[in-house]
């Protein structure tokens, strides 16, 4: 059982890096492979509408210049997906919705159906839109979007600094753990227990 996790951010140790590793290290702990996939800085494209993708069914994207289809290669052994991005004017990262259209658009049936979730990072605000915004593509595919204790933000700005976010890495964990039991329950033939919660660790930003 595997979970690809795919990092949307342009800083490949950034916060958002952070946050996809407190998941990945609970989905190890539940028993789950996972890879960690970062998109990197080199220029992306952003869909052309040429519809060359379905007229020649290529299950992939025309272009091949950039990372789109580094994704598409990895989602068929994924038995999950979980999409990364720091916020940016209440927006998911840019060069991430670019490659993230296209790899939905061309090969849309290696992630349709699969348990998936979105983490937002933010400084400060936008990242329910962010949020929001990464989720639509996932319902739009029949994706069993998976859940945790609150939306999946974490919150900081300098590099590491969202460690020191304590509910947002909890909730991190939660997702993880409900992850896995999604997995577990899609994958296997009885009924993993469901997880058991951690006692809730709030954290409110004016102390």
């Amino acid at each position: 059982m595997k979970v690809l996790l795919i990092n949307g951010s342009p800083r490949q140790n950034g916060n958002t890096a952070r946050a996809l590793k407190e998941i990945a290290d609970t989905l190890a702990q539940e028993g789950l492979e996972t890879e960690t996939f970062w998109i990197g800085r080199k220029p992306v494209r952003g869909c052309a509408a040429c519809y060359a993708c379905v007229e020649k069914k290529l299950g992939r994207c025309v272009f091949d210049d950039d990372a789109a289809n580094r994704i598409v290669e990895k989602l068929p052994s994924a038995d999950a997906i979980v999409l990364g991005s720091p916020t940016y004017y209440g927006q998911p990262a840019g060069q991430l919705l670019a490659v993230w259209q296209r790899v939905c658009f061309s090969a849309g049936a290696h992630i349709k159906g699969k348990p998936a979730a979105s983490v937002a990072v933010c400084r400060r605000g936008g990242s329910t839109a962010a949020f929001q915004c990464m989720n639509m593509p996932f319902e739009m595919l029949s994706n069993l979007i998976v859940g945790s204790q609150y939306w999946n933000v974490v919150f900081g700005r300098d590099e590491g600094e969202a460690a020191q976010d304590t509910e947002g890495m909890q909730t991190m964990r939660t997702l993880a753990r409900n992850m896995a039991w999604a997995v577990k329950n899609l994958r296997g033939s009885g009924a993993a227990p469901r997880p058991e919660q951690e006692p809730w660790q709030p954290m409110n930003f004016i102390r």
